[in-house]
């Protein structure tokens, strides 16, 4: 029994969370030199980050009816993700305006050392106008979008490319069966992968408080509480009231993703877990092109976390930094968040760029503020993780209840713990979990029609 429980991820990147901690706190230095074992479980799943949300977009969108359906997921998502998000910015506003954790620090902005943010604020710099930010989602080059990482530019082609493996119908088969053996393949990497995610978790966690300790943080930790509690409440309450609403449990839809999410608390990156998480959508009865659609963009359009994280901090700087701010005032930095949050990725620092270029582009909080945020951002980027990767899988969940692609019978089934022990072991091998049906009998009524014209 005790084999069989320790023998689960969850578990064993749990223990190596816990023995980071402790080692960090007992030996510093020893901690602190152990950061390139998170790093470089980082590294493993970004190398294989790229291929598989191109694969994944392309399929999903390669096997969607028409066009129509393309059009009808993509809207109802955007939608969902605009209004949660915004939800998440709105709710670290009024958190941060009642606790007041910045009140009373005193900090005069002029004798703050910026030197250890200027890359960030040079990073930020570079941000351009929104018509840049239109501008490079477009790639000039497809090798180097997959070279960078770049999501958007990687769901722009890959949605093209989708498109028109649809529209040639049969002719486009080859292509779609190099990619599902491709994807496959993939995810068997993954598997391989996900192996070492203990160790990750130990070495990054052993390195965050090796590096920054316990105590000298206590002066900020009213904004790391206000940070977690806000974000538990957003996964809680709003979260939750959205699984109500769809039909399903929250905390057994937790219980079913605790892998990823302990993982994602250890590596402090919800883009360490996309590919597993995509895999594990479709297990729990979602089809394969909303999962594809959704979660990638998800990624850079719905970042919960982030979202609340933004207003936060913005504010905490004013707040320490005695800036008088009307509530005019705090509307605006509410409206520019509402654009610049939506340019942000899945790794960790990108919260802190946007940041940086949200406040340079205001001009009235200061950016050198940031600095007082330094040592403790590494510890509010496990919560923005975790509510960002929650966020991102219960988005996936509502909008295939919302359009109908979703088994609900195999939904309760699998929530319920009805999977077996090989199903779930099949999830990290890279087995190709069963198509599942979706619910709506129109949509039923097409495929079958498709295959028995076929």
């Amino acid at each position: 029994m005790s084999r069989k429980f320790f023998g689960k991820l969850y578990v064993q990147v749990l223990i190596g969370v816990l023995a980071g901690g402790l080692l960090g706190l007992l030996y510093p230095k020893l901690g602190a030199d152990l950061k390139p074992l998170g790093d470089a479980f980082i590294r493993l799943i970004k190398m294989v980050f790229a291929p598989v949300i191109f694969a994944m977009v392309v399929l999903g969108i390669a096997k969607m009816e028409s066009m129509k359906e393309l059009g009808r997921v993509g809207v109802r998502a955007l939608i969902y993700f605009e209004v949660m998000s915004t939800f998440a910015l709105l709710l670290g506003l009024v958190v941060v305006n009642f606790a007041q954790p910045g009140a009373g620090m005193n900090i005069d902005p002029r004798t703050l050392d910026t030197s250890s943010i200027g890359n960030y604020t040079a990073a930020a710099a570079k941000g351009g106008t929104f018509i840049d930010f239109l501008m490079n989602m477009i790639p000039t080059s497809v090798v180097e979008s997959l070279a960078k990482n770049d999501i958007l530019q990687i769901l722009v082609f890959a949605t093209m490319l989708g498109i028109a493996l649809s529209r040639m119908g049969k002719r486009a088969k080859p292509v779609v069966d190099f990619l599902e053996s491709f994807s496959n393949s993939m995810f068997l990497m993954v598997g391989m992968i996900m192996r070492v995610a203990p160790l990750a978790a130990f070495g990054a966690i052993a390195f965050t408080v090796g590096k920054y300790g316990l105590a000298s943080l206590m002066s900020l930790g009213q904004l790391m509480a206000c940070m977690y509690v806000t974000c538990i409440v957003f996964v809680v309450v709003v979260l939750g009231l959205v699984a109500r609403v769809c039909g399903f449990s929250l905390f057994k839809f937790l219980r079913y993703i605790r892998e990823e999410i302990f993982t994602v608390l250890g590596t402090s990156s919800s883009e360490s877990v996309v590919p597993q998480l995509m895999r594990k959508l479709e297990h729990v009865g979602i089809s394969k092109p909303v999962v594809g659609l959704v979660i990638p963009s998800g990624v850079t359009f719905n970042p919960d976390g982030q979202c609340i994280y933004y207003t936060m901090a913005a504010i905490f700087i004013a707040q320490a930094t005695n800036t008088p701010l009307t509530l005019t005032d705090q509307l605006v930095v509410l409206g520019v968040l509402m654009v610049t949050s939506k340019g942000s990725a899945g790794v960790t620092g990108s919260g802190f760029i946007t940041l940086a270029a949200t406040l340079a582009s205001m001009g009235k909080i200061p950016v050198a503020g940031m600095v007082l945020l330094l040592g403790v951002d590494r510890f509010m980027s496990e919560a923005r993780a975790i509510t960002n990767t929650i966020g991102n899988a219960v988005a996936t969940m509502a909008i295939a209840r919302w359009v109908g692609a979703i088994d609900r019978e195999r939904m309760h089934r699998v929530l319920d713990g009805g999977s077996s022990a090989e199903e779930l072991q099949a999830l990290y091998s890279g087995d190709t979990p069963a198509e599942p049906a979706v619910e709506t009998a129109p949509a039923t009524a097409t495929v079958a029609l498709h295959k028995a014209t076929a």
